[in-house]
């Protein structure tokens, strides 16, 4: 990470507490990819000790976000931080947030995995649907999670404009979905399982987006939130000339 961008204090523990929470916001994120790789896994092969695995790291996903944001809060209150600093700890406590959402979304499709499992028993890769969507919200988490360690938004533009890729392959499922379960109603319980784990899926996507979002403020002290596409291409783009 560059450690450049953090204002150097007086105090090397201030510098230290501070690139300690940076530190456990990373760990956190690598662990909620985790949770997508192993739920995804899980639900599409029937397998509930993998599912099992993905509900109980959530547990350490939250005492995560946890520990993180009461260091936050004493810092904020002990140091009184400005300026980027105080940006800083303010997105560290938002991006933690929506960690903890993404892991809960990935905690109900392990879930999902467990009950669908009790159904119909495993079918191995019978979920084939969900795959390259999944793999595309992981991608997006990853590349929001690099972006916010290297403190850089200059790709920022590119990875919130590929959640139009994952919003038209949730529409394309849900229409294929659909089809499906009105051709035989045997596929009705599968098919709405299905449709929710999209569901969360599609929106795990979102959350990447939020974390990009956050980065920018953080950088540029400036809200983007409820911004468009071409808005925020437009407001990056201003801020490199």
């Amino acid at each position: 990470m560059d450690n450049g961008k953090i204002g150097q204090h007086i105090s090397g523990q201030f510098n230290k507490e501070l690139e300690d929470i940076r530190n456990k916001v990373l760990t956190m994120g690598g662990l909620v990819e985790q949770q997508i790789e192993k739920a995804v896994q899980a639900f599409a092969n029937g397998d509930t000790e993998l599912a099992d695995e993905v509900i109980k790291q959530d547990n350490i996903v939250d005492a995560l976000e946890i520990a993180i944001d009461r260091e936050c809060n004493q810092i904020l209150a002990l140091r009184q931080p400005a300026a980027f600093d105080l940006r800083l700890l303010i997105t560290v406590i938002k991006v933690i947030n929506e960690l903890e959402i993404v892991g809960d979304l990935s905690e109900s499709i392990a879930k999902m995995a467990i009950s669908l499992s009790d159904i119909e028993g495993s079918k191995k890769d019978s979920y084939y649907e969900l795959q390259h969507m999944a793999d595309l919200v992981k991608g997006m988490l990853h590349d929001s999670l690099d972006a916010f360690a290297r403190m850089d938004v200059d790709d920022v533009a590119t990875i919130t404009g590929r959640d139009e890729n994952v919003d038209r392959e949730y529409v394309s499922i849900f229409r294929q979905l659909i089809t499906h379960m009105m051709e035989d109603p045997r596929n009705i319980t599968r098919t709405i399982n299905v449709l929710w784990t999209v569901r969360a899926l599609e929106r795990i996507g979102d959350h990447a987006c939020y974390i990009c979002e956050h980065l920018i403020y953080m950088m540029k002290g400036q809200n983007v939130r409820h911004s468009t596409q071409e808005e925020l291409q437009k407001i990056l783009e201003k801020g490199k000339k």
